[in-house]
């Protein structure tokens, strides 16, 4: 009886090694592109959300002559407070804003540079920083 032999389906260890290294190249050029996205994103968002807040409170100014107090704060938009001369049926906001790191928005009336000051403390929570941990101003246009 003749036995025949089947080549035997594989990868050599030097194939895989290549492959190896090439899916290694791809991840050392991709992964530096893809962390802190997600810090960026939220950037993004409180940036997003600021322009919301400031559409409602040109709404507030129009329907009322003035912006809210510093007293007042965003919450004047939600809740309507004694100075509010029209409101709409259930307020500007529906709720008070946090921006993405949990953190209450800071309003100033009058402003520095304007007729209010609108910003995150972005996501360290504290005045200043640096990068994602920088205050985030509804006027910044950039990073």
């Amino acid at each position: 009886m003749k036995t025949m032999q089947r080549a035997q389906g594989g990868f050599t260890l030097l194939e895989i090694m290549v492959v190896v290294a090439i899916i290694g190249l791809l991840a050392a050029m991709i992964v530096p592109n893809v962390i802190g996205q997600g810090e960026q994103a939220k950037v993004d968002i409180a940036k997003t959300n600021m322009s919301r807040i400031v559409q409602q409170l040109d709404m507030y100014k129009f329907n009322n002559g003035t912006y809210p107090t510093t007293e007042e704060g965003i919450s004047a938009l939600v809740e309507r407070p004694a100075s509010a001369k029209k409101w709409p049926e259930g307020g500007y906001l529906p709720s008070m804003p946090e921006d993405p790191w949990g953190n209450e928005y800071v309003y100033i009336s009058p402003g520095v540079d304007g007729p209010f000051d609108l910003y995150s403390l972005g996501a360290d929570g504290a005045e200043g920083g640096d990068g994602t941990d920088a205050d985030i101003s509804w006027r910044d246009k950039g990073n």
